[in-house]
């Protein structure tokens, strides 16, 4: 069944994008990550224009977040204290990235900046975490113990704060740099950014494991909500039917995932998440070499340029 999407303006197949968004929720349920960074890309690969699949997905990852966040926040596995001071970096960053955007928009050249901040990315990122989880998964199967976790630099950074909930004491420097980070890769590339925060405030930060899904998972809500809202005013590129669809199918595909994730233990998990970041990361390395035109489509340049 064909319905036609206004602002992306071309007709899709809904059973195909209701597919996609089950797909997508069952991955983020598993993996516990926004998924963002695997529906952008499918929907450029289904004609989709980039500009319209960002600032869209954006609104579809703020709502599968709600949900997420509300029930860590319910078990107390959120620090209201960090989440607020990667917050002020996270909305900072966004309006950063949501004005990067529409420069690089009218400057006709965002669809290429995308793509090739996907695959840089992706392929770095989903390389990084697939081999330190081969490397965790052999460690397991010979029994040895995981390396200790030791004080670095960042610790040593000044203006620090005590964040009662996850036990640390830590300055709040490299939190805001982070919060600006992952919110202006967000608006830049329509992803929660949870995939990269998680590591980071685990093995750069040393937040514990028991505040760093919720933590994150507030992040994601509040900077991909706004960097919705400021699509929508400044862009005119959020296609409400699109995403309405999207969170149909991710909500579904979500609880199965989650069951399913509950099953695998965690090196299996982040060595399955690494392996399917670097899939993804390659594939748009092929299609951009091979096949350019999938992913730049002449209405988009003729309105960018």
């Amino acid at each position: 069944m064909q319905l036609y999407l206004p602002i992306a303006d071309l007709p899709v197949n809904v059973f195909l994008v209701l597919a996609m968004g089950a797909a997508v929720g069952f991955v983020s349920g598993m993996f516990g990550i926004g998924g963002g960074f695997l529906m952008t890309p499918l929907l450029i690969f289904i004609g989709i224009t980039p500009a319209v699949a960002v600032a869209s997905v954006a609104s579809h990852i703020a709502a599968s977040s709600f949900s997420g966040a509300l029930a860590y926040w319910r078990r107390r596995a959120i620090d209201p204290a960090l989440a607020s001071v990667l917050l002020c970096g996270g909305v900072t960053g966004t309006a950063l990235g949501v004005w990067t955007f529409t420069q690089l928009r009218a400057l006709g050249q965002l669809d290429l900046m995308i793509a090739l901040s996907y695959v840089v990315l992706l392929t770095t990122v989903g390389s990084l975490m697939f081999s330190e989880g081969l490397r965790a998964l052999m460690r397991t199967r010979r029994g040895a113990l995981p390396p200790r976790r030791t004080h670095n630099w960042i610790h040593g950074l000044p203006l620090k704060m005590r964040f009662k909930r996850s036990k640390i004491y830590l300055s709040v420097i490299p939190v805001v740099i982070v919060g600006i980070l992952i919110g202006f890769i967000g608006a830049i590339m329509g992803i929660g950014g949870g995939f990269i925060l998680v590591p980071i405030m685990i093995y750069l930060l040393r937040v514990p494991t028991s505040t760093v899904i919720g933590t994150s998972m507030v992040l994601t809500l509040v900077t991909m909500l706004f960097a919705t809202l400021l699509h929508a005013v400044t862009n005119h590129l959020v296609d409400a039917v699109l995403a309405l669809i999207l969170m149909v199918g991710g909500v579904t595909g979500a609880q199965f995932g989650a069951r399913a994730g509950q099953k695998i233990r965690g090196e299996q998990l982040r060595l399955l998440l690494g392996l399917l970041i670097l899939s993804v990361g390659v594939r748009f390395a092929v299609e951009l070499v091979i096949r350019p035109e999938d992913l730049f489509t002449i209405r988009e340049l003729g309105v960018n340029g």
